[in-house]
């Protein structure tokens, strides 16, 4: 599996951004597709996940609102609409995914790094 992350950058509060993550290996059905974010000196959270079958999403709290994950299924890739972005935001961004079934994420990309300035 072998995930790609792209369309990060520098982006104004309340501008908007929407990094990618190219996914390829392997068919995902049965799987679980997320981003996660860490920021300078903080541990890795996760953001926000949606199931490839369905589309099912969840959220952290911190982008619930203003976020939104997306999947598409032709392109094998994953979105992060980004809206009102705020300074607090700036991190680098990682696209992840594992089985339905497995407990952990297995399967990471590179990063992009999102930078929100006010």
């Amino acid at each position: 599996v072998q995930l790609q992350a792209s369309g990060g950058g520098l982006v104004q509060a309340g501008d908007s951004l929407r990094p990618s993550c190219a996914a390829s290996g392997r068919t995902f059905t049965n799987y679980i597709m997320a981003w996660f974010r860490q920021a300078p000196g903080k541990e890795r959270d996760f953001a926000a996940a949606i199931t490839w079958n369905l589309g099912t999403t969840s959220y952290a709290d911190f982008v619930k609102g203003r976020f939104t994950i997306s999947r598409d299924k032709a392109k094998n890739t994953v979105y992060l609409e980004m809206n009102s972005p705020k300074p607090e935001d700036t991190a680098v961004y990682y696209c992840a995914t594992k089985s339905s079934a497995a407990r952990n994420y297995n399967h990471w990309g590179q990063g992009t790094q999102v930078t929100v300035s006010s």
